[in-house]
Parts: structure tokens; C-alpha cells; sequence
């Protein structure tokens, strides 16, 4: 049985267990160190066996190894106001950082 946790990062809420790989919002942490998620929600075992919840939080911590960071694709972002010819366009890159899940303990 794995056990799978809900962490929270960069204000959003992950559902992650070991061996996944997910994209968070970018982490200021070095290549060479772990990444540890200390705001763990909810921890379980996979058949749904004891289960934890948190008031808020748990002292649970998911260990993850920082695989790469990067940027998101452009999205290009339009203001337009009919009938007084305005209009603006720019564009934007959301900077992330890749995680691999290493430990739920």
C-alpha cells in the first residue's frame, strides 16, 4: 500500500503520492537540496484505511527532489474597450518549478 497526502504550495492545493511529478509554482530552493512540504492537509493509505485530517494541518512532511525549473508557454493577454479605441496587448510566462515525490511520512 503507498500513501498519498494534500499539500499545499503556492496558495493551490496538490494531491500527490510518491513517485509523481508535478509542476508548482516556482520554489526558491537549490538543485542540489530536497524540497520538504511542511503544510500537509490530509494523509491516507491508497485503500482508504487511516485516514488524517488536519485542524489545519498535519506534522506529516512530503519530501520531493526539485527536478527542473522553467517557464510556462506565453499566453498573450488582450484589453479592448469598444467605441473608445483602446486596446493594449502583452504577453506573460509563469515561472514553475517540476517536483518529484520522493517520501509521504
Amino acid at each position: 500500500m503507498t500513501k498519498f497526502a494534500v499539500v499545499r504550495t503556492g496558495g493551490k492545493q496538490y494531491l500527490v503520492k510518491e513517485g509523481d511529478t508535478l509542476k508548482v509554482e516556482k520554489l526558491a530552493v537549490e538543485s542540489d537540496k530536497p524540497v520538504i512540504f511542511e503544510e500537509v492537509l490530509l494523509a491516507a493509505e491508497s485503500d482508504g484505511s487511516q485516514v488524517e485530517i488536519g485542524q489545519p494541518q498535519l506534522k506529516t512532511k512530503v519530501t520531493a527532489k526539485l527536478v527542473k525549473q522553467g517557464r510556462a508557454d506565453k499566453i498573450m493577454v488582450v484589453h479592448y474597450k469598444a467605441k473608445i479605441r483602446h486596446h493594449k496587448k502583452y504577453g506573460h510566462r509563469q515561472p514553475f518549478s517540476e517536483v518529484k515525490i520522493e517520501k509521504v511520512v
